[in-house]
């Protein structure tokens, strides 16, 4: 069995990655952040800080699989769940995620029960179509035996679903049903955009999250939401959600540097000798 723990002279340090999907299915509150810039770096500071997961963002930004690799690999260095939220839902590129050693992967536009049943075969063995491949990191690269890799991998892959469109509404029930389908991500972004609602916080949005977690609350399965930070979190939580994301890499280096150069015109004086009071 995967290891689900690291430590340090016999105690519990962290969490370690393996577990991830035992501690998001028992709805335990785990925080991560997307990462949509291409390198490395941001998934190592993250790792360093103590997130318990990213999501690499292969959807909607720069980043083939060659890089994806790499990032699982800083992740998995620095104990931490890397999921890919995968450009589509082709059984091959799911295959090509979980092959590179992530933890699971987030699907987006899982409209349908047919949809959802596929994403789920598409992340098993046992059960389901995933390819056979021991040579590959998540195999040890040939170090882990064919049913060992099965079993492991069976037990840990997490496979969410991203619940986004409209119609997905129409049948959100059987879709929370779909067994294999760990766990759902709200999109309140695409929500918003194809409901024509002027915001997140508009009344039909708020409606289709309440549909959607009632749904999985029904179902027994964790809810996952991006929040721009701990209050919109806490706000999720009473409402059922377990897992958040904040923000992403881009997101929180945009913030950061705002709020230095905001400061830093505050604080430094201007050439005619004035203080510079605002950007």
């Amino acid at each position: 069995m995967a290891v689900e723990e690291t430590t340090v002279s016999g105690e519990i340090v962290r969490p370690h990655f393996s577990s991830f999907r035992r501690r998001f299915s028992a709805r335990q509150t785990v925080v991560g952040s997307f990462i949509k810039t291409p390198t490395t770096h941001a998934t190592e500071i993250f790792g360093a800080l103590g997130y318990d997961f990213v999501v690499i963002d292969e959807e909607h930004a720069p980043i083939d699989r060659a890089m994806t690799d790499l990032m699982l690999l800083a992740a998995r260095a620095g104990n931490l769940a890397g999921i890919v939220r995968v450009s589509s839902d082709d059984p091959a590129k799911i295959l090509s995620c979980l092959d590179c050693g992530a933890a699971g992967v987030l699907v987006p536009h899982v409209a349908t029960v047919e949809k959802a049943r596929a994403v789920a075969a598409a992340a098993r063995y046992r059960g389901g179509r995933r390819g056979y491949s021991g040579s590959s990191r998540a195999g040890a690269y040939g170090g882990t035996p064919m049913w060992s890799l099965v079993d492991d991998q069976d037990a840990s892959v997490c496979a969410i679903a991203m619940i986004e469109d409209p119609e997905a509404l129409d049948q959100i029930d059987a879709i929370a049903a779909v067994d294999g389908i760990h766990g759902f991500f709200i999109g309140r972004g695409d929500l918003t955009v194809a409901l024509g609602a002027k915001s997140s916080a508009d009344a039909s949005v708020k409606d289709a999250v309440i549909r959607i977690i009632a749904a999985a609350k029904k179902a027994a399965k964790p809810v996952c939401v991006m929040v721009a930070g701990a209050a919109e979190a806490k706000e999720f939580a009473e409402l059922g959600a377990s897992a958040f994301i904040i923000s992403s890499d881009q997101g929180q280096m945009r913030r950061a540097a705002a709020q230095t150069l905001t400061e830093f015109k505050t604080l430094v004086k201007t050439t005619d000798g004035s203080h510079v009071s605002q950007l």
